[in-house]
């Protein structure tokens, strides 16, 4: 039999998502330990191989099957849009990918006029302003703290992932538009899907039925 490697997305989200995976009896425990400098974590009862990645790179990782499985927020899945199966929404991780801005940015909204938007994510940004909206707008890629940009006047709005909108309180920023809700998805890799169909099913199923019990 061979190993089905899963890839996680690093941090809250991977351990609250081997949690989900204890509950239908896959289990990691030397992935617990904290001083471990391993990089690929091994089930050799289950046959199963985990490794931690950053979470832009787990859509890459499935996609060309150096996963067969990965876990990871839908903010990555859109903006990565890599070739994979999105096969189960793990009501993880809930927040909303919106359009904010000063309340006065509103207007600029319903008037198609040429804005610049500020984001960590252009290519959600840009399908949809262009293929959503029909309006052109002007995308600045961000990395740091993107509420800076509307402050400083690098842009009239930003699209960002809103929690609590807390942050976008604090600084005089509201939700203008959302654009969609998110939260973190298992994604299975197309050949994989095909080749280990049964037990990445079985998978599947179990959490699904975990998942159930919990709502």
């Amino acid at each position: 039999m061979k190993y089905i490697t899963i890839a996680l997305a690093k941090g809250r989200l991977a351990k609250k998502a081997l949690e989900i995976l204890e509950q239908i009896g896959i289990t990691c425990d030397e992935m617990k330990d904290p001083t471990s400098r391993k990089l690929i974590f091994t089930n050799e009862e289950l046959k199963l191989r985990f490794f931690l990645a950053k979470a832009n790179d787990v859509p890459t990782y499935v996609e060309y099957g150096a996963a067969d499985i990965g876990v990871v927020g839908k903010d990555t899945i859109l903006e990565e849009g890599r070739k994979m199966y999105e096969v189960l929404d793990l009501n993880l991780g809930k927040c909303r990918m919106c359009i904010a801005g000063p309340a006065s940015a509103k207007e600029l909204l319903h008037h198609g006029e040429l804005i610049r938007v500020a984001t960590k994510y252009p290519n959600i940004a840009k399908d949809y302003f262009y293929n959503k909206k029909h309006q052109t707008v002007e995308i600045i890629k961000l990395n740091g703290s993107i509420e800076l940009a509307p402050i400083v006047g690098l842009s009239e709005v930003i699209v960002d992932i809103v929690e609590t909108g807390s942050t976008l309180k604090e600084n005089g920023l509201e939700v203008l538009e959302e654009i969609c809700p998110l939260s973190a998805r298992v994604v299975v890799n197309q050949v994989s899907m095909k080749m280990e169909h049964e037990r990445i099913t079985k998978m599947i199923n179990d959490l699904r039925e975990v998942l159930m019990e919990v709502q």
